[in-house]
């Protein structure tokens, strides 16, 4: 891991090098993910069946592709009772935390008469990809799922991979207290093609959202502008900002918490006390040695973590800024304060004992964040993605426009539009 410090007359030159730094193997997919984008628009079912086969080793029918109620029911039945109570209290809380996103409706009369307003609607199908194979992930679909439901979506669809046909019975679970009924044993780049253009068993969607591999990321990339996406996810990344007051523990294992997602995960530790600094890479270097991920955690924090001396805590929030990480942890004594004067990181932790991975599955806000400095300009996923603004104007008589329709007439007419000009003016008594 790299060690910097602001104080360091090198630190900008290798501060812009940790920022520039491709974490993400450069695999150029643009063409078979393209193939088989055109295979699933050309020949559907019968396309997707051999993807399946091929990539997830079986034939579909035995099981179906689609995954069925009594299924559904009995993996939820089967669950143990501690994890039917964790995915309770966590579906509860992620729900009452977006019910609160919810915005109103609204309608106003200005001064001419004229009346103005806006009306919220929700998209009428979405498209949810939860990944599988290596692991299970029931967390994603709460995340996903909840927000869409909130937000009134009629239809929700997901897409899970069934590596052999089989799926996590927690996952299952997690998608029948979510409120999803249709789910597909599909993956890759295949499932978002057929969740984007439909297949003669698939009914296309308007949104799909979810993470996955990089042939995932890839075809959400390519059917962008025929369907919305959420984002192109990039690999996940935390900031912790400590000072020696905490426990070097505390502060290792919420790095290493990030850095075992996977080898180009980022964990950064920005302090202004060298020598708690030497303790928390200690710290690391003894977790590392009892986490059974070690081998992907270890090469995350070898290969793109970073510890950053800093002078004070003021130097500490532009530095942030600059980052705009996906995760931020205050561990500080009065981390509101400092809070206040950080605008980009798309989740904040605040306080010695708030941990990154409190949000990740039970605190409520959502888990699907912004990556890869994009907090600068996004945000993580909330009850917003799932709909739409409408605005609308209304006149009951011709007094608005005769108070408007002078100063319109003239902009048409100078950007050279006479119909625009002319349809305007047709109403307006002369």
């Amino acid at each position: 891991m790299r060690r910097l410090a602001t104080i360091d007359p090198g630190f900008e030159a290798a501060f812009a090098a940790l920022l520039g730094e491709a974490r993400a193997e450069a695999e150029n997919l643009r063409a078979p993910v393209a193939e088989i984008i055109a295979a699933i628009r050309a020949n559907g079912d019968e396309a997707l069946a051999a993807f399946t086969k091929r990539f997830d080793g079986f034939t579909p029918g035995t099981p179906p592709l689609r995954v069925s109620a009594a299924e559904i029911a009995a993996a939820s039945a089967a669950l143990a009772p501690e994890l039917t109570s964790a995915l309770d209290l966590a579906a509860t809380r992620i729900a009452a935390f977006h019910e609160r996103q919810k915005p109103a409706d609204f309608a106003a009369t200005d001064a001419t008469g004229l009346r103005l307003g806006l009306r919220w609607t929700p998209l009428d199908a979405v498209g949810i990809y939860v990944p599988g194979g290596k692991a299970s992930y029931p967390s994603s679909v709460l995340m996903n799922a909840i927000p869409a439901r909130i937000a009134g979506v009629s239809r929700i669809a997901m897409c899970v991979p069934a590596p052999g046909g089989a799926l996590s019975p927690l996952v299952l679970a997690a998608a029948d207290r979510a409120g999803i009924s249709e789910i597909w044993r599909i993956g890759g780049a295949q499932a978002i093609a057929a969740l984007a253009y439909g297949t003669p068993s698939i009914a296309p969607v308007d949104r799909i959202v979810g993470p996955g591999n990089a042939y995932v990321a890839e075809a959400k990339r390519q059917v962008h502008g025929d369907v919305g996406i959420d984002a192109i996810a990039g690999p996940s990344e935390v900031v912790v900002l400590a000072d020696a007051a905490n426990d070097p523990r505390h502060v290792a294992i919420d790095l290493l918490a990030q850095a075992e997602h996977d080898e180009a995960a980022q964990a950064i530790l920005i302090t202004d006390d060298a020598a708690f600094a030497e303790r928390v890479i200690a710290a690391v270097a003894e977790e590392l040695s009892r986490l059974p991920r070690a081998a992907i955690a270890g090469a995350s924090w070898r290969d793109h973590g970073a510890v950053i001396i800093v002078r004070d805590w003021a130097e500490a929030a532009r530095l942030v800024d600059r980052l705009a990480p996906e995760h931020l942890e205050l561990m500080l004594a009065e981390p509101e304060a400092l809070f206040a004067r950080i605008r980009h990181a798309g989740a904040a932790f605040l306080g010695r004992f708030c941990p990154e991975a409190l949000g990740d599955y039970i605190a409520g806000p959502n888990h699907v964040l912004p990556t890869s400095r994009s907090a600068r300009y996004a945000s993580g996923l909330s009850v917003f993605d799932f709909l739409k603004r409408t605005t609308w104007i209304a006149a009951d008589d011709a007094a608005p426009l005769a108070a408007l329709g002078e100063a319109a007439i003239a902009l048409a007419e100078a950007e050279g539009l006479d119909a625009h000009a002319r349809s305007l003016a047709l109403r307006l008594p002369r």
